[in-house]
């Protein structure tokens, strides 16, 4: 039986790879098996932290919220559950950036939860 070589799929499987690579430090932008296993782990790397981006912000809005509903004279869970109750449709995203560009306005949501 004759060898098969796999041709130029091979090679442009492995230019896809190194293409990924380019910029990685050292052998990992150049050898291959080194440059696929650097590429594996940014990818799945990069999935993780597409999931935790998410989280992250809704975290640095809430510390955000709750330091200026606290100004306001009031913790964030109240003010949260005072909006829930108030039927205020406003999420957290654009509460953070209220509390910092508009603090009046954001009194004023404020004073709509209590």
């Amino acid at each position: 039986m004759s060898r098969a070589k796999r041709g130029f799929k091979a090679r442009r499987r492995r230019n896809r790879i190194l293409k990924m690579a380019k910029g990685y430090v050292g052998g990992r932008h150049r050898l291959f098996r080194t440059a696929t296993e650097a590429v594996d782990r940014a990818l799945a790397y990069a999935y993780r932290d597409r999931k935790a981006r998410k989280r992250d912000f809704r975290r640095l809005w809430i510390v955000r919220i709750n330091a200026a509903a606290r100004l306001s004279g009031m913790s964030y869970s109240k003010l949260i559950g005072g909006l829930n109750k108030a039927d205020v449709q406003l999420d957290r995203k654009v509460l953070a950036n209220m509390a910092i560009m508009d603090p009046k306005a954001f009194s004023q949501v404020v004073k709509t939860a209590s």
